[in-house]
């Protein structure tokens, strides 16, 4: 020790929230934006086949969700304030279906790493649903957080890796301006984390 006041520069402390919403690109791109989030990670989770393939995904067969496995700042963004994200951003209202994409990979989800995130996503379905926000009743799964895979590298940041894709333009572009305009506080601005 040198005898001066050197501070270590500590990390803060990250939590983690996974979330299906459909296609992992969507959701994906949408956090990626928002501030307080450290990283999203497409993946997969929910299901009985270890490993699982995005071609084993496709298939409907394995019982995992295609989702984005979120490292968050708490002290940025609260495990609450992305539940509020993700729930306006995508149809939580259909079963096993986001717009074309059908099936249980595609089941609108929220992974829970404690109870404490379980309890806060009962809370949150209860209030959306009473509040008049959507016109149907949520029917998002609350599954406990078991195992996640990570995506193959071609799934990751891929909305900005394949801008010109006609799915992205189409479909994804539309949820990221949805939420840049819904929630312009919680939006990154250049070189934030």
């Amino acid at each position: 020790m040198t005898g001066t006041d050197e501070k270590k520069t500590e990390k803060p402390k990250t939590h983690l929230a996974t979330f299906g919403g459909g296609c992992f690109w969507c959701t994906e791109a949408v956090f990626l934006k928002c501030r307080g989030v450290l990283k999203v990670v497409s993946g997969y989770t929910g299901g009985v086949k270890p490993n699982p393939t995005y071609k084993d995904i496709c298939t409907g067969l394995t019982g995992h969700a295609e989702v984005i496995q979120i490292e968050f700042d708490p002290s940025k963004v609260t495990f609450e304030q992305l539940l509020d994200v993700f729930f306006h951003t995508h149809d939580p209202t259909t079963k096993n279906r986001q717009g074309a994409d059908v099936g249980t990979q595609y089941r609108s989800s929220v992974f829970f790493h404690d109870e404490a995130q379980k309890e806060a996503t009962k809370k949150v379905i209860a209030e959306l649903d009473k509040s008049g926000d959507f016109d149907d009743p949520i029917v998002t799964t609350i599954e406990e957080m078991k195992k996640f895979y990570p995506a193959e590298d071609y799934h990751q940041d891929y909305f900005a890796q394949n801008p010109d894709n006609p799915y992205c333009a189409a479909v994804v572009g539309p949820k990221v301006a949805k939420f840049q305009k819904r929630y312009k506080e919680m939006v990154k601005k250049d070189g934030e984390e």
